[in-house]
């Protein structure tokens, strides 16, 4: 089950949007370096490579979109990354197949305009050890941007938030992004 669109555009526009290894630095993937990652949306890869060169731990990257994951496969091939695992999954609709409190770090990039995001941030609750941590980034509410989804089902960081709470998440806190995703805001959660 497809999420409601967002407007995904070529990949040389994506790409300026973020700043990747920026972003990551604030959103402390450096603290979580031994464990593994799980990406929901993978994507273009943008976040995906920076995370895996981090980590010694596994980045499970999935993504419904076939061609997404062929992608971010690829890239891992050309990178010789053997700790990105790509997967073609629907997991708003089937979770994502690992195993409960696997991982020590999710993360969340623009995808909480779907419509049961609770139920998507229990699955990151869910798959995460103790002391995880879940990374959210999400396209402001506040300013029309150059791309995403439209103005009206953007969520605020406050009701972000409330969601992280109501799926269980502890020390919730907002991270500045102005300067490496102006367009975003970021949110960190503990398990």
């Amino acid at each position: 089950m497809k999420g409601r669109e967002s407007g995904m555009p070529e990949e040389a526009y994506w790409a300026t949007f973020f700043d990747p290894e920026a972003a990551l630095d604030q959103l402390l993937i450096l603290g979580n370096s031994l464990g593994h990652t799980v990406e929901f949306g993978c994507g273009f890869g943008t976040f995906t490579l920076p995370a895996a060169r981090r980590t010694t731990g596994i980045v499970t990257a999935l993504d419904i979109e076939p061609a997404m994951v062929e992608a971010v496969r690829q890239k891992a091939d050309v990178e010789k990354r053997d700790n990105i695992r790509p997967e073609v999954r629907d997991f708003v609709a089937d979770g994502t197949g690992l195993e409960s409190a696997s991982q020590a770090h999710a993360m969340i990039f623009n995808l909480l305009h779907l419509e049961n995001p609770v139920a998507l941030l229990r699955e990151a609750h869910r798959v995460l050890g103790t002391g995880g941590v879940l990374s959210v980034i999400h396209w402001r509410s506040d300013m029309p941007t150059p791309r995403g989804p439209s103005l009206e089902i953007r969520p605020t960081p406050e009701q972000c938030q409330a969601w992280m709470q109501e799926a269980g998440f502890k020390a919730i806190r907002s991270i500045d992004l102005q300067a490496s995703c102006p367009y975003h805001f970021g949110l960190l959660g503990q398990r």
